[in-house]
């Protein structure tokens, strides 16, 4: 049993990790910003890194392509 509560916890933290950074992913590349993709794609412990740039970085900019208003 314990060995089954064992295997779903760790299902479940790479569950967590895949879909945090599959989503960082994309942000990074509508934004075109290459550097960023690199580094969420190498590093990828449970999706701390991904969730920081998802919330904090992503936001201030805007996606390849989309226009922007400087007023």
């Amino acid at each position: 049993m314990a060995e089954l509560v064992a295997w779903g916890i760790t299902l479940a933290i790479v569950i967590w990790s895949y879909g945090w950074t599959l989503a960082a992913l994309w942000k990074a590349a509508r934004r075109g910003q290459m550097g960023w993709y690199l580094a969420l794609a190498i590093f990828t412990f449970p999706g701390l890194l991904q969730m920081l740039y998802i919330f904090f970085v992503a936001p201030r900019y805007p996606e390849v392509g989309e226009d922007v208003d400087f007023t």
